[in-house]
């Protein structure tokens, strides 16, 4: 371990900074499963967590060997563990007690520094489980939806949720829906001015027609896509209101946005680079965050069948890992002239966003 040597910060090291100097080490050495099993376990690795897009609910006890249980629910494997009888015992750790109270090395719950916000359907789902192989990024696997839905049960009852981390890790959790709900960037703000944000943002036709393939599969009845995108079909009169077509229009969401949070706060990821080059979108990602680049090309590779970038070894697993059956579908086929008027449609909507963004997504 002493041969790792880093360029950032080599200047001395006083008694306090041993916990960083440790923790540096620690991620030099993240490839090595011994130390990832090190860093879970000073992380208090055990929070229950709540799965996709449902409310509430307890934990399952079965353990494996490692002390990580799975859980398949179709869209990601989640953490779904119990507290560890020595969870919090290391302080007592002998030659790791730090100056004093040792609380440098307890992992406690806090309020999450990063938030990634949106879009639906944009590709959060793998940029959060991509992050996560990150040893510093202590992630919610389940969507809290606390600033939309919940957020009467207060900042206490959010707090809990979150996976318990220590002093350098960045708590987070993914709720698409903030993105483009009216009420949330000032909620946001409340909990903390300097929250980074991070918004995964797709092609808007792309995006609407992968949002009514969803709702297809949930919904089986729904009347064919033209028929909701149309207000008025003869014509071409577009219903902007109706959500698949509404979420697209991210100009005027970042611009709520914008009123509570400088541009230097939010950070937008492309989610067709994401798929095209999952390394080079997630290197920008983690300088937003500050983090070193740990998660790198050597951790993905892709699959053919799904169109996807997979985990050569995702968190606390040597199995390489797709996303969930859910990921990746085929689109319900869309009329040609449809997909034109939708495109016309976006167009000036997206020419706004780019000049907001400073970047443009090359969306046709």
């Amino acid at each position: 371990m002493a041969a790792f040597h880093y360029h950032h910060h080599h200047h001395h090291y006083p008694h306090s900074d041993l916990r960083r100097l440790f923790h540096r080490l620690t991620i030099a050495s993240s490839l090595s499963i011994l130390c990832f099993s090190l860093v879970y376990l000073l992380t208090g690795c055990c929070e229950s967590e709540l799965s996709e897009n449902t409310d509430i609910k307890p934990p399952t006890r079965e353990f494996l060997v490692s002390g990580w249980q799975y859980e398949r629910n179709g869209t990601s494997v989640e953490r779904q563990v119990t507290t560890a009888p020595g969870e919090d015992a290391f302080s007592g750790h002998p030659g790791l007690e730090a100056n004093s109270s040792g609380k440098e090395w307890t992992a406690t719950r806090r309020l999450p520094q990063a938030l990634i916000i949106g879009v639906k359907k944009g590709g959060t789902r793998a940029l959060l489980e991509f992050l996560r192989l990150h040893p510093d990024i202590r992630a919610l696997g389940s969507e809290p939806h606390f600033f939309d839905r919940h957020y009467a049960r207060g900042l206490d009852w959010y707090r809990s949720m979150m996976p318990k981390a220590l002093d350098g890790q960045i708590v987070m959790e993914k709720t698409p829906r903030y993105f483009v709900t009216v009420e949330t960037p000032a909620r946001v703000h409340a909990m903390s001015k300097d929250v980074k944000l991070i918004v995964v943002v797709r092609d808007p036709v792309t995006r609407a027609i992968s949002d009514y393939t969803q709702i297809i599969s949930k919904t089986p009845d729904i009347p064919a896509f033209e028929s909701l995108a149309f207000k008025n079909r003869t014509n071409g009169e577009i219903d902007s209101l109706w959500s698949p077509l509404w979420i697209g229009l991210y100009a005027q969401h970042l611009e709520r946005w914008l009123a509570w949070f400088p541009r230097t706060q939010i950070h937008l990821v492309s989610g067709e680079r994401l798929i095209s080059d999952p390394a080079g979108e997630l290197g920008k990602v983690q300088d937003f965050l500050g983090l070193q680049r740990i998660v790198t090309d050597k951790h993905f590779y892709f699959n053919k069948t799904k169109g996807f970038p997979c985990l050569k070894k995702p968190e606390g697993s040597s199995k390489p890992h797709c996303l969930g059956k859910t990921k990746g579908r085929m689109h319900a086929p869309i009329d040609r002239e449809v997909l034109q008027r939708l495109r016309e449609f976006y167009k000036p909507h997206n020419q706004r966003f780019y000049q907001m963004a400073g970047q443009d997504f090359g969306w046709q």
